[in-house]
């Protein structure tokens, strides 16, 4: 079975690569738009866009599509768009509860294959000064809510709860689940 990762994060390569998965890398070509509202939709969604974008040039391969968001005080929060987005991103979590989500879409096209799914982690932003919150913003512009809990210099989140792969943008238990269906 050929598995090809529709992403360029190396934190899902990596994931995966821990998990003892050898797999090609195919970035997608996609806009990253949808109409869904709720963040478990908006990730299946996007993920699935993805895996069907890179399924339509490798059809008989297994591909594994995938998205993160981070929804806080009722906004949904994806990357930053410039540095002071990024701030604007890190004030609102800063202190604060939020939700990390990721969707996993995983499709063989040749055999009609489909597999949704999403996890969901709660994680604790420690409260840091503004001065703090400037140094780091602009930091992690390729990350959902402008934070990296896997960089060893950003201590920005202080507690979770839940899968810490999922924050990451992979989440390896949901993953182990779904892809048993295409063995």
């Amino acid at each position: 079975m050929r598995l090809i990762l529709a992403s360029s994060s190396p934190r899902r390569r990596e994931i995966l690569t821990r998990l003892g998965y050898k797999f090609d890398v195919v970035s997608p070509a996609t806009q990253e738009r949808t109409n869904k509202k709720r963040p478990s939709a908006i990730v299946k969604d996007l993920a699935l866009q993805k895996a069907f974008a890179v399924s339509a040039l490798y059809p008989d391969a297994v591909v594994i599509g995938g998205d993160t968001l981070v929804y806080c005080k009722g906004q949904i929060l994806g990357k930053p768009k410039n540095k002071a987005d990024a701030l604007r991103l890190l004030r609102l979590e800063n202190g604060s509860w939020q939700s990390v989500y990721s969707g996993l879409a995983i499709i063989q096209k040749s055999k009609n294959k489909i597999i949704r799914g999403c996890d969901i982690t709660a994680c604790k932003a420690r409260r840091i000064s503004e001065a703090a919150l400037q140094k780091i913003a602009g930091k992690h512009m390729d990350k959902a809510g402008a934070y990296a809990m896997q960089d060893e210099d950003d201590m920005f989140i202080e507690r979770i709860e839940g899968s810490r792969d999922n924050v990451v943008g992979m989440p390896s238990e949901l993953f182990l689940q779904m892809i048993k269906e295409f063995k």
